[in-house]
Formats: C-alpha cells, sequence, structure tokens
C-alpha cells in the first residue's frame, strides 16, 4: 500500500485525490492547502483523509511515501526537493520547476535517494496520444514532417505564469514525447495585452532530419480549440481533442517528390489521395492511467518515461521559448 500525500487542492488537486482513492494499492492519508474552504470540500468529500494547512506535516510524516505536489509552479522546487529530502517519491504538476538548474538538482537529489519523480504530462496517458504513438513505431505515418498543435481558450489567465509556461506544456511534451529526436533549437514570439504576461504566443521547435514543430498558445480566442496536425511520408493524422468520439483521423493523403520529370516544368512532387479512417481510442481516464503507472513505477522500481529527466527537457523548451520571446523571434539553441 502507497501512503499518498496531496499538497494542493484547487483546480486539478481533486482530481489527483479522487483518481489516488480510487485506485488499489494507494491510500491518500492527508490533504494540505492554505484555503478553508478547500480543505472543507476535502473533509465533506473524504471524512477519511486527514487536512492541513502546512505542507510540513505532509513531507516530513514517517507514513506517507509519496507526495503529490499540485500547487503554483514557482513553489514546486521548494516543496518537491522537502519531500526527496524526507525520502518521499514525488508527483509533480506540470510544469516540473520554474528554472532548468531547479529541475536539474531535483534530479540529482532523487538519483542520490534511489526516488521516484513523476512530472504530470497526463496528455501521454490519453488514448489518443497512445494511439499516435502507436502509429508511429509502426511506421504507418513514414518519416515524419510536422507537428502542428493549436491550443486555444478564453483564459483561463493565470498571474504568476505567462500562456506559454500555462498552455505550451501539453503539447511539448507531447512532441517530447513522440518525436524520437530531440528539439535542436526555438523560436518564438508573443504579446501582452492584459496583465503584464504574455497571453498570445507562437512557439515553432526545430528537430533534427528536417521535422519541425509549431504551437499556437492562446488565452484571448473566443472559441475554445484543441487541434492537432501530424505530417507524415506515408499518412497524417488530425487530432481533435474535443472531438466526442472520433478523436483521431487518419488521412491517406500526401505527396511524394519526383526525381525524373520528362519535362524542367513539370511539377515536382506527385500528390497522393486516398481514404480517411478513425482508429479506436481507448477511452479510460489519462489521469487514472498516470497515477496507476506512478503506483507501479514505485512498486517495481521501474523509472517513468514521464520522469524527471522529460520535465527537465520540458522546462528548457519553455525557457528559450521565453528568451527567444524577449529577443523578438531570434533562435535560441537548445
Amino acid at each position: 500500500m502507497i501512503r499518498i500525500g496531496v499538497i494542493g487542492y484547487g483546480y486539478w488537486g481533486p482530481n489527483i485525490v479522487r483518481n489516488f482513492c480510487g485506485l488499489d494499492g494507494a491510500r491518500v492519508l492527508k490533504v494540505c492547502d492554505q484555503s478553508e474552504k478547500a480543505l472543507n470540500r476535502v473533509m465533506q468529500a473524504y471524512p477519511s483523509i486527514e487536512t492541513t494547512k502546512n505542507a510540513a506535516e505532509i513531507v516530513v510524516s514517517p507514513d506517507i511515501d509519496a507526495v503529490a505536489v499540485v500547487t503554483p509552479v514557482w513553489s514546486h522546487y521548494e516543496l518537491a526537493k522537502a519531500a526527496l529530502e524526507n525520502g518521499k517519491h514525488v508527483f509533480v504538476e506540470k510544469p516540473f520547476t520554474s528554472t532548468s538548474a531547479q529541475a536539474q538538482e531535483l534530479i540529482e537529489l532523487a538519483e542520490k535517494k534511489n526516488l521516484k519523480i513523476m512530472v504530470d504530462h497526463t496528455f501521454l496517458f490519453t488514448g489518443a496520444v497512445r494511439k499516435i504513438q502507436e502509429l508511429i513505431d509502426g511506421g504507418v505515418l513514414g518519416e515524419l514532417y510536422y507537428y502542428d498543435a493549436l491550443r486555444v481558450n478564453l483564459g483561463l489567465f493565470q498571474h504568476d505564469i505567462n500562456v506559454i509556461w500555462d498552455l505550451a506544456p501539453h503539447d511539448l511534451s507531447i512532441m517530447d514525447y513522440l518525436i524520437k529526436e530531440k528539439a535542436e533549437a526555438i523560436v518564438a514570439t508573443g504579446e501582452r495585452h492584459l496583465n503584464g504576461l504574455e497571453d498570445v504566443a507562437f512557439i515553432t521547435v526545430y528537430f533534427p532530419q528536417n521535422v519541425i514543430a509549431h504551437i499556437n498558445v492562446n488565452w484571448l480566442s473566443p472559441v475554445k480549440l484543441r487541434t492537432t496536425l501530424i505530417g507524415g511520408e506515408k499518412k497524417m493524422l488530425v487530432w481533435n481533442d474535443l472531438e466526442a468520439d472520433e478523436k483521431i483521423k487518419v488521412y491517406d493523403k500526401g505527396v511524394k517528390k519526383v526525381t525524373n520529370p520528362e519535362r524542367v516544368h513539370d511539377m515536382l512532387v506527385s500528390y497522393r489521395t486516398g481514404d480517411m479512417w478513425a482508429p479506436q481510442v481507448e477511452r479510460t481516464e489519462a489521469l487514472q492511467v498516470e497515477m496507476r503507472y506512478f503506483l507501479d513505477c514505485i512498486q517495481s522500481n521501474k523509472t517513468p518515461f514521464n520522469d524527471g529527466h522529460a520535465g527537465l527537457r520540458v522546462v528548457r523548451m519553455l525557457e528559450a521559448a521565453d528568451k527567444s520571446v524577449r529577443s523578438r523571434g531570434a533562435a535560441v539553441q537548445l
């Protein structure tokens, strides 16, 4: 039985607690939050779970094996470090930390103490992303050409991080997971309109082998859109995460370079148009799958694929994007 302490019961914390409570092999012992209203909600929903306003009661408790840090990003480093120093495995909400130096320190501390770090890149556990990975690894799409993501909505405005740090970690973690090569450089532009933080941004990520990725993140969109296009040599797909049934559509469409055109003015590509099909996507809640995987990694002493190193790569890309925005779109090498 893995005994869990959860720090933070705001927007995402209730989902963490609910899923841990629903899993065999886990027991949530204590929840911490600074809000009396939040703690009252915990007591009403889970009378057996203790509550506290003091995070230290969780990180130093000998009865707790793992700590979930579900708080604003500026607090991740201190809370995760305290938990690791006290021998706790750590589950940290995205993004991992505020800086890559903080992330590197936590990774080294966890390795020294033989403890697990898992960063909450929830989308990696969705049926859609797992199906896309299956298609890529099975060669269905062929050589990858591009990843193009649109993640926009009206709000929720954050007061401590900009739209890049709020929304882009989703797609940066997905790209890091799906694209085998590691990102080489980032170009980003953005603008501030309301509260002094970028609320609209465009990020371009360059990978080896001519793979390119683009992300549009926006808090000022009149509609909520969650659409991703992935183009490959053989096939292309569209992933609409807001679609209830056919979340992924695979298109047998593409182009091929013509190496020996009959006449020099002929087009140097040939087009291919075929069928569209929508593969079945598993519907199990992603967070439930992720929580179960976290427990399994602890019990089996396995390293999660969304470990501290994965979190560090995303933080480095976020830092590079910020730096590029400050220099009005100059390329930043990774």
